[in-house]
């Protein structure tokens, strides 16, 4: 199954209170919603992609934990981006500055955060659309993200997202590391090429 994107446009606008209206009242239901506010209906995971989701979280939380530089989060987490041009978006994994964390009131953090992460990655699954993953890494740049990193298992390459540089394709990397966005966090890909 894949990600299936309704236009409401014709018959309504949705509010950002009725949207999240909308996804507490199906919470077994995963919703994005883009920045011209159409409706994302996204599939759940199969059983690879949930596992390699979930080892590639746990790298994060692990570096985390130790550095103490941000709050990372899951695919569960919506962000609120389109203040910046963004829409409410949940990527694989992402990443926050503790600081701009930290600004954000206690009911902004609770709720659909009003920010952009400072890092995403997206995994892509065999029902993902690359085109339309592509159009969410720039969607992620314009709304203030300062690194992206789009990982594809099947042609085993990572592309990356920065602001105002071209992307970059690296074809089956041994790792890959950031330092001026995540110092100290160096991702290892063989266990993910060779799995």
């Amino acid at each position: 199954m894949t990600a299936v994107t309704l236009d409401l446009s014709p018959i309504a606008t949705l509010s950002d209170a009725q949207f999240d209206q909308l996804c507490a009242a199906n919470p077994e239901i995963k919703l994005e919603r883009s920045p011209k506010g159409e409706l994302v209906i996204m599939p759940p995971t199969g059983g690879e992609t949930g596992r390699i989701n979930s080892k590639l979280t746990s790298r994060f939380v692990v570096w985390n934990e130790n550095c103490g530089l941000g709050e990372v989060f899951d695919s569960s987490t919506c962000f609120r981006m389109k203040a910046s041009g963004g829409g409410d978006r949940s990527p694989d994994v992402s990443w926050v500055e503790k600081s701009r964390w930290k600004a954000l009131s206690a009911e902004d953090r609770r709720k659909f955060p009003p920010i952009a992460p400072d890092f995403v990655l997206e995994l892509l699954s065999p029902t993902d659309s690359l085109y339309a993953t592509r159009e969410k890494m720039a969607e992620y740049l314009t709304a203030g993200v300062r690194l992206g990193w789009l990982i594809n298992p099947e042609n085993q390459t990572v592309e990356v997202y920065q602001q105002d540089q071209p992307v970059k394709t690296l074809e089956k990397p041994e790792a890959i590391s950031d330092e001026t966005v995540l110092p100290g966090f160096q991702l290892s890909l063989d266990w993910l090429w060779n799995s």
